[in-house]
């Protein structure tokens, strides 16, 4: 919900000019980041392999794990993060080829602000993995509360006297410091859960293996996903001013229940499931109910949110963005 807040602060200040397209186009870019190394991805590979462990008892191997996989993410973001902030020009150029002018320079200034910003909230993630294993999951989940809050005291701050170029940059080097503080605030309680972790590029131990295999499938399906995104700002760059800033808020709204319900359902349900243990008849039985049990809690919120969504679409988002700019 403070996502939400901050979205609307946002198009409250900067409305649909050019630049809240640069800054919708320049977060797409380092956003693959975190999608595609991120929460979703090591959901799929990281959380389950830990989790067993974790169950098991065996805190040593699940603590090398955790610190072998730690380091391999950590090595791969930073060498990305490098080289997407040196080939910056030509990225924009393959994703936004219609920004021309004052809304390309911006686009390619924030690209490179933003970059390392996202790369942490890769590292972030990882963190989010680790506490929901353990059931810390109001941690895990409180602390993107920190990064909102931080992009919405640099738009309250600066956004009444500055112009929208500025304000841009200044919400973007605010995304870094928030990105920081996310990581930051959740890494204490890390550390306190999992005092084995040891890191260093275990590439040989046989659950760093499974991870890495997990991690592959996951990745390739989570870049599928990425091509509909660029697309949406491929298509938009060549439309009038503030299209891809109006296309985002419109899935920013649409998004709303998957992020509310579905995620935070699932998010808890993997774990469980993950760390289940006893005969393959006792796991199997234990899965089957659990995935019953949470879809139905999906059905229960999604159905009447979208219900909502087709008969006051236009006044939710009158309510949400209909102000300022």
């Amino acid at each position: 919900m403070f996502g939400l807040f901050r979205e609307s602060i946002f198009a409250h200040f900067f409305g649909s000019s050019f630049a809240a397209d640069a800054f919708r186009a320049a977060l797409r870019i380092p956003n693959v980041l975190q999608n595609l190394f991120g929460e979703g991805v090591l959901s799929a590979s990281f959380i389950p392999v830990y989790a067993k462990l974790t169950a098991e008892g065996d805190r040593d191997e699940a603590g090398r794990v955790a610190g072998a996989v730690f380091s391999l993410l950590a090595l791969v973001t930073s060498i990305l993060v490098l080289v997407g902030v040196l080939a910056t020009p030509y990225l924009i150029e393959a994703i936004a080829p219609g920004f021309h002018g004052e809304r390309r320079r911006l686009a390619i200034q924030l690209v490179r602000i933003v970059f390392p910003g996202v790369g942490l909230l890769v590292l972030s993630a990882w963190c989010l993995g680790i506490l929901n294993s353990h059931r810390k999951f109001f941690l895990s989940y409180a602390a993107p509360i920190v990064w909102n809050i931080s992009m919405i005291v640099a738009l309250l701050a600066f956004g009444w006297r500055s112009s929208v170029s500025y304000l841009a940059v200044y919400v973007s080097w605010a995304l870094v410091i928030g990105s920081a503080l996310q990581f930051l605030v959740q890494l204490p309680t890390v550390l306190k859960l999992a005092p084995t972790l040891r890191f260093a590029f275990a590439k040989t131990n046989e659950n760093v293996r499974t991870v890495i295999r997990n991690f592959i499938p996951a990745f390739l399906s989570r870049g599928v996903v990425q091509i509909s995104g660029f697309v949406d700002a491929f298509l938009a760059s060549f439309l009038p001013e503030g299209s891809l800033a109006e296309l985002t808020y419109g899935q920013t709204l649409y998004l709303l229940p998957v992020s509310l319900f579905g995620m935070s359902i699932s998010v808890a349900e993997l774990p469980a499931m993950s760390s289940a243990l006893g005969s393959e008849q006792e796991i199997a039985a234990t899965l089957r109910q659990r995935l019953l049990s949470s879809t139905s809690r999906i059905w229960f919120f999604v159905i009447p949110s979208a219900v909502a969504f087709f008969a006051l679409g236009d006044v939710i988002a009158a309510a949400i963005y209909q102000s300022g700019r």
